[in-house]
């Protein structure tokens, strides 16, 4: 059956094709020349897609075409497209053609242009079967060059000659593939060698531009044809000086280079050298293509061109490489530039004649490598890169190659950084484009490519320790890591090994000291990430050998574990370097020679000036050098060294960082030999011959200020034993005495001292201090502790309080602390006076924003947070030592109290300040005496959980979680630290909630003896801290008291006492009055249940107090829940008959006042929360009876009497209430409406909105509690009172759209009341019932289409309420929902009435009702079917002028649905051609005015369909009286255009006398773009009517 279907339906589409060429056939046999080329354009569209023809109709076109390609009369386009025909018939009858143009191509008769133009189509389209004629062809040709004047004649035949030859050409290379016997092909091309000596001698030399193009264009295959012939050969060969000489301009260059690229080729093939002088002039001609000058050739060209020297490199290579030489010697950029980029080409085809070749490139290189032009050298690298690449390395000759590479990245950085000139901006691009392409180049580089590492190895080590190649270091140590590592395994699968071999040659490598010096700096990179530095110790892992023999075994274990902390992740700078130090002062001492430590310091000396001064690299080679000396046991060498450095230090670039790492790090193992050289150093200086030399020489020599910083060095770094026996008679005399002289000038002391001498000394002194500390010598008593502990503390006190721009404050404040903790002990009075002394200058400066302000740089305000932040640091450090080193309590409470006034200070950042150091004194594991008190503590720090500031807030929380810490109490710290991270956050509330939690954690663990400290100190911050603390407060003593209000029976009394002591002061500050309220009651809770008895039974009044007890009652978590649930339980009962009186409004407002709280309703929602929806239903609209009053109210505020006046209003307050904290809990979700939501609910007008508004918050997902709601709600679908079925049928609409809700609870029942309300005589009621309906698509649509005849007869109805648009238009959103699931069978029945019903709405003043019809008719497009299509496509002709003026109606959107609902009708009325009007107005770029829209409407519609242009003009009159002034302006633009498109049998029917009235009328009216359009119109019409001879 399906087979059948297939085969008429063929059959069918055959039919209508031979029909469609009938009907041009016919058209074609008339003499309307005007329309022939469309006809023969169709043509051959329609007998290419067609595979059968008949051959009548074949014929038949066969000879229309020939007879109008050979008509001189018609246009040559036309006579083209029909030799176009021809060559497209030929595929259905190949002979019929050829007969054909065979008959019109006689021996001895010039033929036609497009009979010649024709068969050499032929020729090409069906070389196979054209063949056979080609003898016969050619032979005539013959006949016809000679008659042939006309240019565009001698064109014909050259382009016949080039596609014969292409034919010929590809019978005689396949001719095995050819279906018939085989041919003389030497006879073919002997004629086609005829014709082409002829054309050449005959035409060539005297031929015009266009003539020599089309011979250009034959020339190249008709001697690929003729070089197959072995006696053809020098004349075709000779014709390619011709051709070369052609090249003049870009129109005919390329067609030159495509014939010369057919002739290379066939001479590949036919393997036939070129002549000497040919091959070196196609050379010259090619290279001139590609590097033309000035003006750079067309790119397809070039291409060409490229192609070319491919061949000729497959062909000829030894030549061309020998051309290429020569050329490159030519000095000329753009030439050299050019053949590298050939090169480059050949190389990457992979062409294997060039492969034997490779020693001639690289000397072609070779011989441009001088060349200093940025683009030479980009190409010079980029063909090296493929050299690389397609093992184009050669070992012999290869290595300057790899040499260049390094050489141009660091000729490049040298231009870039040192330019001995200014770079231009294009010479900057192109040194750093050289510059990446070396590391690229580096980076792709691949090793162990076929002779690479003979190339590499040992060279390529040469490039590791000099400077200008350190940027190259990633990917070198990747290449040697790689060729080693290649070694290794060849070493373990072979017996011998010879790839990797240490022969110097003529390159001179690095010693291996100096590969450890540069290796080992270079690691110091890989603890910032650095690749290079992650390469330099890896290198070191594999390379021990090459250090050193001894260093194998020691490297195989101590390099791994330096490399796994790596792993993964950076490393601390300081554990990194110690690491590296480490292992080079093993080495060195498993080396144990003097001469390699030596020379290993020598070259860590001379790659001194090979890195940047503050560089990481530069820090750690001073160090490195100090640590190598210290390894060196030659004393003679390291005081030479030591007095070397001393006398000349600007060797070491930052002289005074240098001297103290090289000393300080060699005293470790040379103390005496430093100390001596540095006091031999001294007594030189003092010799004012030596200072003067030293000056008059030019070099900087050390400072008195440098020597004094590297006594502290070398105290530091000295060993402990040999360290304290030569303190005080060698290192801090020789440091005061260097302080000393460099304080005064002429012998007299100095009052503003140097700041870099104050830095240097504060070093030096802290450095000592730790040195001291460390020895750990319970013996040693400093005897200089109170000299410099004064010093220090001047250096403080000379500090202003105005600024922080100078570190020195932060420097003695370090030294300090060291200086504290040496022995002999300080007594409390002098801690105490010099903790005050530096709180006093550090707590009271500015703000830190104050004091950044200061600086005039952005550089400048970092340097003083930086300060600020380390002298902060500092004093906090010095607090904490001080007071945990003292071992009485009294005495660390005594010097924490120092800090109590900064802590309650009045100034944000003093308490800032003093939190931070309060909470770097408690934290960290503070270890003190054993009865610490913390419950004053306690009391003083925790409420500052909930400050002003984050920082604070922080710091509190850590010091409050550190006093039980301190106290040795276990915590849950995880849980601490997460609430303690909460507190950054801004927001009051969550900081009060997050200070409660931790109050509620701790306090149940401070010991029952501190609570009574603790209450008198929160009572005392309710008295004086700002409001939040004061919260927080408050907050923390009821949690205490609730934690533990059980234990305090023998201290009630006590603390009753003491909250009556404090409530006359509460009482001024409401908030703390509270707390103070508030804790006698939680201790009413455990000890006095009397009294809370007493007011649970007190009635809910609205005054004030009444309020209070109600939130304190419903504060109370054991008797909150309950209290919710016996409001509930009330409620319900005051509203079991769906009306509500003056209890049930009570109780809402108690369940208010209860629910403002917090208290949880997840339990209690459902029922709360339809009881109240249900309340607010009943009151809507409702006044309180004036008398229900008391006297008590009336005196109350007015806002609140109007708000009692109104009892819905206060039922949606309540609901708001429930609802919010619903939101909270996640059982609901904000409403789409925001708070409008409740003022919608509250008015009985947009009451049922609200409804919808809140059902559409309800979460969904809490799929019990929405049910119980449902459940609970049900019956408001039949209740008695009219406004609550109107809420519950509300509610339920906007629930009907949820698919979750259909699947978990049956809503059947409720689609079918939806039905029966959609029937109801109340509007509102109908409009809800409606929507409900239409919801429904959306959630339940298998129901739908069960139900579907029910549900469309009752939305259809409300089609038919016009005294209520809502209900229209809620209708007409329903029909939409539902027609979208149903196909036109569902609603065939109701088809028609939707569809005129909707028309009727097109006009309606609202936008909603307008938009909706438009958007419903669009929809019932697709819904027409077969049977009403006719019907559809009549309404939609009568619906067209409608959609055509709201393209400009006032609402976008409509316009927006016009142009939709325009684009589905398109189809209907068969005008496809109005697609592109329409585009037009869609694309959003320019859209068209009115005007210019439909006049090109118009001018397509007349062409295809004047009777809808007539139904467009009746239907017109209406709009002129449209209330719209954009509808009637466009109706009036419309009827321009319409009557300016009217044949002239309609404009005769037009009433014109009505239609001049309307529009003379229209002239007058009020908007000036309506009398515009409607005096245009006028004219239009006048105009029309006089060309057609007619009365207006």
């Amino acid at each position: 059956m399906a087979d059948s279907e297939s085969f008429w339906a063929g059959d069918h589409i055959e039919t209508e094709t031979f029909g469609d060429i009938n009907l041009t056939l016919g058209m074609l046999n008339k003499d309307n020349n005007t329309s022939k080329e469309e006809i023969y354009s169709h043509l051959t569209s329609v007998i290419q897609n067609t595979d059968i023809l008949d051959d009548a109709i074949v014929q038949r076109l066969i000879y229309y075409a020939s007879k109008d390609m050979r008509d001189n009369n018609l246009l040559r386009e036309t006579r083209m497209l029909a030799g176009e025909v021809l060559v497209s018939l030929a595929a259905h009858d190949f002979n019929s053609v050829m007969s054909e143009v065979q008959n019109n191509f006689r021996i001895l008769e010039l033929p036609d242009e497009f009979v010649v133009l024709t068969l050499a189509e032929l020729a090409t389209s069906y070389a196979s079967q054209s063949i056979p004629f080609m003898m016969m062809t050619l032979l005539t040709m013959q006949t016809m060059l000679r008659l042939a004047e006309d240019e565009g004649m001698k064109g014909a035949f050259c382009v016949a000659l080039e596609k014969f030859s292409k034919a010929i050409y590809k019978y005689v290379n396949h001719w095995k593939d050819f279906p018939y016997p085989r041919l003389d092909a030497n006879r073919l091309s002997d004629k086609v060698f005829m014709l082409f000596r002829y054309i050449m001698e005959k035409w060539a030399p005297t031929a015009s531009a266009m003539l020599t193009l089309s011979i250009v264009k034959a020339l190249g295959p008709t001697v690929s044809l003729l070089l197959h012939q072995e006696h053809l050969c020098d004349y075709a060969l000779g014709q390619v000086p011709w051709l070369l000489k052609q090249y003049k301009d870009k129109e005919t260059d390329f067609q030159v280079t495509q014939s010369l690229k057919h002739i290379l080729t066939a001479a590949v093939l036919y393997d036939v050298g070129l002549p000497r002088d040919v091959r070196r002039a196609v050379f010259l001609s090619l290279l001139h293509q590609v590097c033309r000058v000035p003006e750079p050739p067309a790119k397809e060209n070039e291409m060409e061109a490229s192609s070319c020297f491919l061949i000729l490199a497959h062909s000829n290579p030894a030549h061309l490489m020998e051309f290429f030489d020569e050329q490159m010697r030519s000095n000329n950029e753009v030439i050299r530039r050019g053949i590298l980029t050939l090169l480059r080409s050949a190389i990457s085809a992979e062409e294997p004649n060039l492969r034997d070749h490779i020693t001639s490139i690289e000397r072609i290189v070779k011989v441009v490598m001088s060349d200093l032009s940025v683009k030479v050298r980009n190409s010079i690298l980029l063909l090296i890169q493929t050299m690389c690449k397609k093992c184009y390395i050669e070992a012999r000759e290869g290595w300057p190659l790899i040499n260049y590479i390094f050489a141009q990245f660091a000729m490049s950085n040298k231009n870039l950084e040192k330019p001995s000139k200014p770079n231009s901006h294009e010479d900057e691009k192109g040194e750093k484009s050289v510059r990446e392409t070396s590391l690229l180049i580096l980076k792709m580089l691949d090793p162990l490519v076929i002779g690479m590492p003979e190339v590499l190895w040992p060279r390529i080590l040469t490039f590791v320790v000099p400077a200008e190649y350190t940027g190259t270091l990633d990917y070198l140590f990747s290449i040697i890591r790689t060729l080693i590592m290649a070694e290794e395994r060849k070493k373990n699968n072979a017996s011998e090994s010879t790839a990797l071999v240490i022969s110097t040659g003529a390159v001179k490598l690095p010693s291996p000291q100096q590969l450890l010096a540069r290796l080992l700096v270079i690691s110091m990179l890989a603890s910032s990430g650095k690749l290079c530095g992650a390469g330099a110790i890896g290198l070191l892992k594999i390379l021990p050998e090459l250090i050193h023999p001894k260093l194998v075994k020691l490297w195989k274990t101590r390099l791994p574990e330096l490399l796994h902390p790596l792993e993964g992740k950076n490393m601390s700078l300081v554990l990194w370097e110690t690491m590296l130090l480490q292992l080079l002062k093993e080495s060195l001492w498993t080396i144990n020679n003097d001469a390699w430590t030596i020379q290993l310091s020598r070259d860590f000396n001379q790659q001194m000036r090979s890195y940047n001064n503050p560089s990481i690299e530069k820090k750690f080679l001073w160090k490195a050098l100090g640590t190598t000396l210290a390894s060196c046991q030659d004393t003679n060498f390291v005081s030479s060294q030591i007095e070397e450095f001393l006398i000349a230090p600007s060797q070491l670039g930052n002289q005074r960082q240098g001297i103290t790492s090289i000393l300080g790090y060699c005293a470790e193992s040379h103390l005496d030999t430093v100390l001596k050289a540095l006091k031999t150093f001294q007594d030189w200086e003092k010799r004012f011959m030596n200072r003067c030399k030293g000056l008059f020489s030019g070099k900087k020599s050390l400072s008195k200020t440098d020597v004094m910083v590297t006594y502290g060095a070398v105290a530091l770094h000295a060993p402990r034993g040999q360290l304290l026996a030569r303190l005080d008679q060698d290192i801090v005399p020789q440091v005061l005495f260097l302080y000393g002289q460099c304080s005064q000038v002429l012998g007299m002391s100095m009052m503003n001292k140097d700041m870099d001498l104050q830095m240097s000394f504060t070093r030096s002194i802290t450095e000592i201090g730790i040195a001291v500390h460390d020895a750990e010598d319970p013996r040693f008593k400093f005897s200089y502790k109170e000299v410099l502990l004064g010093y220090m503390l001047d250096f403080v006190r000379d500090e202003p309080l105005d600024s922080l721009a100078s570190p020195v404050r932060w420097k003695a404040l370090i030294a300090i602390r060291y200086l504290s903790k040496l022995k002999p002990r300080l007594s409390l009075n002098d801690h105490l006076n010099i903790l005050e002394e530096n709180v006093r200058r550090l707590l009271p400066l500015p703000p830190l924003e104050k004091l950044k302000n200061e600086g005039e740089t952005d550089k400048d305000k970092e340097h003083i947070q930086f300060l600020y932040e380390r002298s902060m640091d500092a004093l906090g450090k010095l607090v904490r030592t001080m007071m945990w080193d003292n071992l009485k309590v009294e005495d660390c409470q005594e010097m924490f109290n120092l800090l109590r006034m900064w802590l309650v200070s009045q100034k944000e950042w003093e308490r800032e300040r003093a939190f931070q150091i309060a909470a770097q004194v408690l934290t960290n594991d503070a270890e003190a005496p054993a009865n610490f008190k913390i419950g004053s503590l306690l009391g003083l720090l925790a409420p500052h959980s909930c400050d002003t500031l984050p920082t604070i807030r922080q710091a509190a929380a850590s010091s409050t979680i550190a006093l039980f810490c301190i106290k040795g109490i276990h915590l849950e710290m995880e849980r601490l630290q997460g609430l303690q991270e909460g507190l950054q956050c801004d927001d009051v509330e969550v900081q009060i909630k997050i200070s409660s939690k931790i109050a509620k954690i701790v306090s149940k663990l401070i010991p029952s003896e501190e609570i009574l400290p603790f209450l008198e100190e929160t009572l005392d911050g309710l008295e004086t801290l700002s409001p939040t603390c004061t919260v927080a407060c408050g907050t923390w003593m009821i949690t205490v008291l609730k934690e533990q209000g059980v234990a305090l029976e023998d201290q009630l009394l006590e603390i009753l006492s003491m909250l009556y002591y404090h409530m006359p002061v509460l009482r001024q500050r409401e908030e703390s009055f509270q707390f103070s309220l508030d804790a006698v009651s939680q201790i009413a809770g455990f000890h006095m249940d009397a009294v809370v008895a007493n007011l649970l039974q007190k009635p809910l009044p609205f005054d004030r107090d009444t309020k209070t007890l109600w939130t304190a009652l419903a504060e109370k978590p054991a008797s909150s829940r309950k209290l919710l649930r016996a409001l509930t339980d009330k409620l319900g009962a005051g509203l079991e008959d769906d009306l509500a009186g003056m209890d049930a409004i009570s109780v809402a407002c108690a369940i208010q006042e209860v629910v403002t709280v917090g208290i949880p309703v997840t339990v209690l929602y459902p029922e709360l929360f339809t009881l109240l929806l249900k309340l607010v239903s009943c009151t809507l609209g409702q006044k309180m009876p004036t008398s229900t009053l008391s006297c008590r109210r009336r005196v109350m505020p007015h806002g609140e009497r109007q708000q009692m006046a109104d009892p819905c209003r206060l039922s949606t307050t309540t609901l708001k209430c429930v609802q919010a904290q619903a939101v909270k809990e996640g059982l609901a979700k904000e409403s789409d409406e925001g708070d409008n939501v409740w003022t919608l609910l509250h008015t009985p007008g947009t009451h049922h909105i609200g409804v919808c508004a809140l059902a559409r918050s309800m979460a969904v997902w809490q799929h019990r509690l929405i049910l119980d709601i449902m459940g609970q709600l049900l019956p408001a679908l039949t209740s008695s009172s009219e406004n609550y079925r109107i809420t519950g049928t509300a509610f339920f609409s906007e629930l009907m759209k949820e698919p979750i809700l259909w699947k978990s609870w049956n809503l059947r029942d409720v689609l079918i009341m939806m039905d029966q309300s959609a029937w109801d005589s109340n509007a509102t009621l109908r409009q809800m019932a409606i929507r409900g309906l239409g919801n429904a698509a959306s959630g339940a649509p298998h129901k739908v289409k069960k139900h579907k005849q029910v549900l469309l007869e009752s939305i259809i109805r409300g089609l038919y309420h016009l005294a209520r648009t809502e209900v229209v238009c809620e209708s007409l959103r329903a029909l939409k929902k539902i027609l979208e699931l149903l196909a036109d069978r569902d609603v065939s029945f109701y088809f028609k009435e939707i569809v005129l019903q909707t028309r009727t709405f097109f006009e309606d003043e609202q936008d909603d009702v307008r938009l909706t019809a438009i958007l419903l008719f669009e929809n019932l497009a697709s819904l027409s079917g077969r049977k009403w299509k006719i019907f559809f496509l009549e309404e939609i002709k009568k619906s067209m002028i409608s959609f055509l003026l709201h393209l400009w109606d006032p609402n976008p959107k409509v316009g927006a649905a016009c142009r939709d609902v325009l684009m589905v009708s398109i189809p209907f009325l068969g005008l496809q051609e109005l697609y592109g009007v329409l585009d037009h107005l869609l694309d959003g770029q320019d859209p068209p005015r009115a005007r210019d829209f439909y006049r090109q409407f118009c001018v397509k519609l007349a062409k295809k369909n004047q009777e809808i242009l007539w139904i467009l003009q009746t239907h017109s009159f209406p709009f002129f009286s449209s209330s719209w002034e954009m509808i009637r302006s466009a109706a009036l633009k419309l009827t321009d255009a319409l009557v300016l498109n009217l044949t002239h049998q309609y404009v005769e029917l037009l009433e014109r006398e009505q239609l001049t009235t309307r529009l003379q009328a229209l002239r007058q009216d009020p908007c000036i773009s309506v009398q515009r359009a409607a005096e245009a119109a006028l004219q239009t019409l006048l105009r029309r009517c006089k060309e057609i001879g007619i009365p207006p």
